[in-house]
C-alpha cells in the first residue's frame, strides 16, 4: 500500500507536470499518510537529511560554477580549444566535447554546463556551416559529461547515500567521464559525415596557442586543485569545494577581472536558487528512505527483483534498462533516492562494487538527461537554441545510442571505472 501510494502518486504527479522537488514532496506526505505514520516527524527528518556535513559540499560546487561563468572561464576554454582541434574537419563539433570535459571539472551540473557552452558554440557551429538541430544535441549530450567528471554533485550525493567516500567516487568518475566524451566524439563524427557545408576554422600557430592556453591556465587548474587537494590529504570534499569557491572569485576579480562587486547578488542569487532546490530534493528524500526501510517496502522490493533471476550479468542488465528509463523522466539526485535504498542490498548481494555501481548509474542518467520526453540538458539546448523538441531529438539518436554503448561497457568492465584509483592506491 505504501509503494503504490509513493510511486503512483510521484509518477502522476510528473505527468502532471508537477516540479520534480514538489512531487517527492507531496508524495513523501502521501506515503506517510497511507502508512499511518504522523506528519509530526516530518520535520524533524527533513533536517536530518540534510544536516551532513558533507552535503556542504553541494552548494559551495554550485557557486564555484557560476562565478567561473561570470568569470569568462567557459570563452576561454572554448577560446583553447578551438586554437588546437578548430581547423580540424569537425573540429568544432570536437571543441564541444573538449570544452565540456574541462567545464564539467569545474561546474558539477550538466544542465550548467549546456547553458554555459551553448549561448556561444551553438551559434559558432551555425555560422561555420553545421546544422543547428545537431549542434544543439551535441552541446545537450556533452553537458552529460558535467555530473561524470569530478567535481560532481551527483557523486556527493551518492557517496552520502551508499556511505561511499566521495574523494574515491571523484577519481573513479575521471576515465569513464573521457570515455563517455570519446564516444560522443564518434556520434559527431557519424552524424556530419556527409555535411559538406562545414566550414573549418583558420589554422593558428603555436604563439596563438600558447596565449590561449596562458590565458586559460587559471581555469584549468580549478579541478586540479580540487582534486589535488583531496587526493593528498590537504582537504576533505567539503573543504576542497569551498577553496574552490574562494579561488574562483580571486580569479574572477583579481585576475581575469571579469567579476565586479555589483555582480555578487546576482551570483548568490542564481546559486541559491540551485542549491534550494536540490536540498529541498534532499531533505525530502530523507523522509521517502525512512519510509522504505521501516515499512519494510525496500527489503520487499529487493527480494522481489532478485526472484526474477540469480544471473548477476542479467540483473545488472535489469539496472540498465531501468535506469535509463527511468532517467527520461526523473534526474538521477531525485534517482538516488527513489532506487538506492531497494537496489544497494541487491549490489552487495552479488559481489558488485559500489563504486563501479555509482559510476554505471550516474552515467545512464547522464544519458538519460538528453533521452525524450523530459531530457534536462534537451530542453536547456532548446531554449539557447530557440529550436523545438522536435527538431532537437532527430538529431539526438545517435548521441543516446553512444551513450547507451558507454553505459554497457562501463557496467561489463567494471575495471574501467575501477583501475586509477587501484593505480594510485587508493582501496576499494
Amino acid at each position: 500500500m505504501i509503494a503504490l501510494a509513493l510511486f503512483g502518486s510521484f509518477f502522476v504527479l510528473l505527468l502532471c507536470n508537477v516540479p520534480v522537488a514538489a512531487s517527492m514532496g507531496l508524495a513523501t506526505v502521501i506515503g506517510a499518510l497511507a502508512g499511518g505514520y504522523s506528519l509530526t516527524s516530518v520535520a524533524s527528518l527533513m533536517y536530518a537529511a540534510i544536516s551532513k556535513n558533507v552535503l556542504l559540499a553541494i552548494p559551495y560546487f554550485i557557486l564555484t560554477g557560476v562565478l567561473m561563468e561570470y568569470a569568462g572561464i567557459s570563452k576561454r576554454l572554448i577560446r583553447l580549444a578551438e586554437v588546437c582541434v578548430g581547423h580540424i574537419k569537425g573540429g568544432l563539433a570536437y571543441v564541444v566535447i573538449i570544452v565540456a570535459c574541462f567545464f564539467a571539472a569545474i561546474s558539477g551540473s550538466g544542465p550548467a554546463t549546456v547553458a554555459a557552452l551553448g549561448g556561444i558554440l551553438i551559434p559558432a557551429m551555425e555560422k561555420n556551416g553545421y546544422d543547428k538541430n545537431m549542434s544543439a544535441a551535441l552541446v545537450a549530450a556533452s553537458g552529460g559529461i558535467g555530473v561524470i567528471i569530478p567535481p560532481s554533485i551527483a557523486f556527493v550525493i551518492f557517496a552520502m547515500y551508499a556511505e561511499l567516500s566521495v574523494g574515491k567516487l571523484f577519481i573513479c568518475g575521471i576515465v569513464p567521464g573521457l570515455f563517455l566524451g570519446l564516444m560522443y566524439a564518434a556520434a559527431a563524427t557519424w552524424s556530419i559525415r556527409k555535411d559538406e557545408n562545414i566550414v573549418r576554422s583558420k589554422k593558428e600557430g603555436s604563439r596563438e596557442r600558447w596565449l590561449a592556453f596562458k590565458d586559460a591556465l587559471w581555469g584549468l587548474l580549478t579541478p586540479f586543485i580540487i582534486l589535488g587537494g583531496i587526493y593528498t590529504g590537504i582537504f576533505t570534499a567539503t573543504e576542497a569545494a569551498g577553496v574552490a569557491v574562494v579561488y574562483s572569485l580571486f580569479v574572477g576579480v583579481f585576475i581575469y577581472r571579469e567579476i565586479k562587486i555589483k555582480d555578487l547578488i546576482s551570483i548568490f542569487i542564481d546559486s541559491a536558487k540551485t542549491s534550494a532546490v536540490v536540498m529541498y530534493i534532499l531533505s525530502t528524500a530523507g523522509i521517502l528512505s525512512w519510509l522504505l526501510t521501516t515499512s519494510g517496502v525496500a527489503k520487499e522490493m529487493s527480494v522481489a527483483l532478485m526472484s526474477l533471476s540469480s544471473n548477476k550479468y542479467i540483473i545488472l542488465l535489469l539496472f540498465n534498462i531501468l535506469f535509463i528509463i527511468a532517467g527520461c523522466f526523473v534526474e538521477a539526485n531525485s534517482a538516488f533516492c527513489l532506487f538506492l535504498p531497494i537496489l544497494l542490498p541487491i549490489i552487495d548481494s552479488i559481489g558488485y562494487s559500489r563504486y563501479a555501481f555509482a559510476i554505471f548509474m550516474v552515467t545512464s542518467f547522464a544519458v538519460g538527461m538528453v533521452t525524450p520526453p523530459v531530457g534536462a540538458n534537451l530542453y536547456v539546448a532548446c531554449n539557447i537554441g530557440r529550436l523545438s523538441m522536435g527538431d532537437i531529438c532527430k538529431k539526438i539518436v545517435p548521441f543516446v545510442v553512444a551513450g547507451m554503448i558507454a553505459v554497457l561497457v562501463l557496467t561489463y568492465i567494471p575495471a574501467i571505472s575501477l583501475f586509477l584509483p587501484d593505480m594510485i592506491g587508493m582501496k576499494q
